[in-house]
């Protein structure tokens, strides 16, 4: 199969016009390597013979990021913008929300290619420029390995109904992609961009909120990214499936925040991983395909994603019947925000999060359904989780995160035991942490 095999979609059915170049509005995939959208607009470009250009749109004001996210990105698309500059390509970086700057660039240029995003602010930013344009704008997907209507045209319940789905179609979509070099150069065409030689420099120039910082522990790009890949692969990846539970140990391949920036291709860490013999290759490429393509699924075909509308009737039914329990602990927002409960557990994952932008997956769960636990109500508790999540974890506002806190009211679960303030949804306990890990340890480590 071709690599580009149902990738592609056309955004609109505009006319390919005469002019100056044709552009690839880098927005989801921030990396050169495994990057469907731009191999296919080189193929394009030289097909043309024409340059092809690279657009990044900054917007100083994408919902609940701050200066954490932005460098992180910044950081990655610094390497790109070298690693293009190697190939003869310009990457073009605008102080414009994304839609607006690629509307500027479509108007000397004959074809606009875009990768996919699927959050809502994603899609309507292509939604607009498709409109409003006078050039075609294609789509090619590159951030899933199974593209997302092909592995089901609905949502799905849980990892049990998609995955038979995506097995049956994955070994096709699971092709090497093999590097283009584009025929002619675009690096001599100029325009009023952003320098990303000094990163605080382009922070202060934003005005982004300052209040959340960079983390030390992750640096951004693609290189950064394979290293910690190969980490894994070394010494990690033999014992994930026995021990990626373990708050207490670090046996995780710490790929998130690099795949919510399309740092790294989910395509390129599957290959890397199936070449290799080993017992937790299985349970990692699991919660890489199966798991990971089910929450952009959620996020695809269920436009509440971001909210109690979007749970499944059961879940929303038996939240709405004990959402008038006696809570014995009602924390505020602020108080959680600063680790300020009684459970040095929960205190701990809040203050990794808030330390290291990234909390362990499973305490994660544990804080979500606390959270639950210790707010008025269900409406209140979401909109914390979502608060707390997007805004100090580097992964946050995405797919993952907006499906993991969903997981922990219900969604891709089952009914349960019925009990206070839960009612079915799924409960944790802190007696459970102590049986299952060293969770002393853990709480230590994050005290």
């Amino acid at each position: 199969m071709d690599p580009f095999t149902d990738r592609i979609k056309f955004l609109n059915n505009k006319e390919i016009k005469n002019g100056k170049y044709i552009v690839y509005w880098m927005q989801a995939s921030q990396r050169v390597e495994y990057n469907h959208a731009l191999e296919y607009s080189i193929l394009k470009a030289n097909d043309l013979n024409l340059p092809l250009l690279v657009f990044f749109g900054l917007t100083r004001d994408y919902p609940d990021a701050n200066e954490r996210h932005y460098y992180f990105m910044l950081e990655g698309l610094k390497e790109s913008e070298k690693e293009l500059a190697e190939c003869g390509i310009q990457l073009i970086i605008l102080d414009k929300s994304p839609e607006f700057g690629a509307i500027e660039l479509s108007k000397n240029a004959s074809l606009m290619i875009v990768d996919r995003g699927y959050l809502k602010i994603h899609r309507a930013w292509r939604e607009y420029v498709a409109k409003n344009i006078k050039i075609p704008l294609l789509q090619v997907e590159s951030d899933v390995i199974v593209p997302i209507e092909e592995a089901s045209k609905k949502e799905e319940y849980s990892a049990a109904t998609i995955r038979p789905k995506i097995k049956k179609k994955l070994k096709s979509y699971m092709i090497r992609l093999k590097r283009h070099n584009s025929k002619k150069k675009s690096l001599g065409i100029t325009f009023d961009c952003i320098d990303l030689k000094k990163i605080k420099n382009v922070i202060s120039l934003l005005g982004i909120d300052k209040g959340i910082k960079k983390v030390p522990n992750f640096q951004g790009g693609n290189s950064v990214a394979k290293k910690h890949l190969e980490i894994f692969l070394k010494n990690k990846l033999d014992k994930y499936d026995e021990l990626r539970n373990d708050p207490s140990l670090d046996f995780l391949s710490n790929m998130s925040p690099y795949l919510h920036f399309g740092q790294i291709s989910p395509l390129y860490i599957a290959l890397k991983v199936q070449d290799i013999e080993s017992p937790g290759k299985n349970a990692y490429l699991e919660e890489l395909i199966i798991r990971r393509e089910l929450s952009i699924n959620y996020i695809f075909y269920n436009h509440n994603y971001d909210n109690l509308n979007g749970l499944p009737a059961w879940s929303k039914e038996t939240l709405r019947q004990h959402e008038k329990d006696q809570r014995d602990y009602i924390y505020s927002k602020s108080e959680l925000e600063n680790a300020e409960t009684h459970d040095p557990y929960w205190n701990a994952a809040q203050n990794e999060m808030k330390l290291k932008g990234k909390m362990h997956g499973y305490m994660r769960m544990y804080w979500g359904k606390k959270i639950i636990e210790w707010s008025q109500s269900p409406q209140k508790a979401y909109k914390i989780a979502l608060h707390l999540n997007d805004k100090y974890e580097l992964d946050g506002r995405d797919s993952n995160g907006y499906t993991g806190i969903a997981w922990c009211f219900g969604k891709h679960d089952r009914p349960w035991k019925e009990r206070k303030i839960f009612g079915k949804v799924r409960y944790m306990s802190a007696g459970g942490l102590e049986r299952k890990f060293n969770i002393e340890k853990y709480a230590n480590k994050f005290s």
